[in-house]
């Protein structure tokens, strides 16, 4: 696949505007989908989540990149928290988050579970289920196995 003509496809069908730099696979990034660079315009995307999760969770990374990189060069809120931003990503049904790997997922040895609502959290480092609650519901948390 050719990203770069990829890119300038999804930039046109989903936003009706034009990508005019260049997108790049990037074997190094491990929990994030993609970057844009301010700097040059140019977008580097994860290519373990493209063989991992298929064509339609990318695209929807994609979409992601794509309105970091437009929403910057319209001199609009480009980052996370900002407004533009978060209704844009919503209108083209962009992720906010990008899908674990599996690399990523064998990083974390403990897992636990709201008794509650049955919220998951995956942890490298052991906590004390006694002091901790879940962070959504505030119910107590139990290993899962």
């Amino acid at each position: 696949m050719d990203l770069t003509k990829y890119v300038q496809q999804v930039s046109r069908d989903d936003f009706g505007w034009d990508f005019t730099h260049t997108a790049h696979w990037n074997n190094r990034l491990q929990t994030t989908g993609g970057r844009f660079f301010p700097k040059d315009g140019h977008l580097d995307f994860n290519p373990k989540l493209y063989a991992e999760h298929g064509l339609d969770v990318f695209r929807k990374i994609v979409r992601h990149e794509l309105c970091h990189y437009h929403l910057y060069f319209q001199k609009k809120g480009y980052k996370h928290g900002d407004e533009d931003f978060k209704n844009l990503l919503a209108k083209v049904d962009g992720l906010r988050y990008a899908p674990p790997t599996q690399s990523a997922q064998k990083a974390y040895r403990y897992h636990y579970e709201c008794k509650v609502c049955g919220q998951e959290y995956w942890r490298k480092r052991r906590i004390d289920v006694r002091k901790y609650r879940c962070g959504k519901c505030r119910g107590k948390l139990d290993i899962a196995e």
